[in-house]
């Protein structure tokens, strides 16, 4: 069976189950049984596909249509332009999250900062390692910690951090939130607390994919009570961690801003809210007093 024809099977079949982004998945299913790239299947579309590349094609694409995630069948996800390795053990990196990044780097320039400074900044419940390692590769003299409370999911990011070049960058605790790096001699000493933190209540379950539902690590998305908790445990730890005039930048869900910067008044100055690309607020940063 020729490329063009397998695609256009997968893309049916997936279509027939309602799979979100069918093309898309159709695409990388194939292009990871062929371990090509997205213009290969475009360059060869007449190219004949053996029965058997051609039934593990279509194995995925059956894997797929049961609410699998693409990534967690690949293995894959594009995050800061860096390929990541994710597992079912960590969330999948979204496009959103990237806004945690482009807010550290806004802020650094906006207090007039070269990003060769030797920047201490440390990531809450890391998961994959995809923030701290795209903070590594734009700020290359930074210090990097990264806490996570799932010794399979620091495994994840630890292999992440070794095959993009930065492992020696960084240094991955298990902890809970900021628990590990709460000590005397660390008060006041960091520039960034960055996090991409469980926000998801129990009232807002039926509104989650159902892929994120079923598949993702429910430790690393929600199922809390009100949704705000994690953040009400994590920004006093990260006052005692931050230097004056140092930030908090966190990452909320779509109904949470105000809740959360509830939590951003006494001892915190230049709170900030950044919206996403669809205009939902999606990034929320706040600086210690000086």
């Amino acid at each position: 069976m020729q490329l063009r024809a397998a695609m256009q099977a997968a893309l049916e079949r997936l279509l027939e189950h309602d799979v979100p982004s069918a093309n898309l998945a159709a695409e990388l299913l194939l292009m990871h049984v062929l371990r090509r790239d997205r213009s290969y299947l475009y360059m060869h579309p007449e190219e004949e596909l053996s029965a058997d590349k051609f039934d593990r094609y279509m194995d995925l694409v059956s894997e797929r249509c049961s609410g699998k995630p693409t990534q967690y069948i690949t293995g894959h996800q594009e995050f800061w332009g860096l390929d990541f390795e994710v597992t079912p053990a960590v969330l999948i990196p979204r496009p959103e999250t990237e806004h945690i990044i482009e807010t550290v780097l806004d802020l650094i320039g906006r207090k007039g900062l070269s990003r060769q400074e030797k920047f201490r900044i440390v990531d809450v419940g890391t998961g994959s390692g995809c923030i701290p390692i795209a903070l590594a590769r734009e700020l290359p003299q930074a210090e990097l910690f990264a806490t996570d409370i799932s010794p399979e999911a620091l495994e994840v990011a630890t292999r992440n951090a070794q095959r993009l070049g930065v492992r020696d960058r960084i240094e991955f605790l298990e902890s809970d939130l900021l628990a590990r790096l709460l000590k005397p001699e660390s008060y006041a000493t960091f520039d960034f607390v960055v996090s991409n933190p469980p926000y998801v209540s129990h009232d807002e379950i039926s509104d989650v994919q159902r892929e994120v539902r079923e598949f993702e690590p429910r430790l690393a998305w929600g199922d809390l009570a009100r949704g705000e908790e994690i953040y009400e445990r994590l920004f006093p730890q990260a006052w005692l961690l931050l230097k004056p005039g140092g930030c908090v930048v966190v990452e909320i869900g779509y109904n949470k801003k105000d809740a959360v910067l509830r939590l951003l008044v006494e001892g915190w100055q230049h709170q900030e809210v950044r919206p996403d690309l669809a205009g939902i607020p999606r990034v929320i940063s706040a600086c210690k007093e000086d």
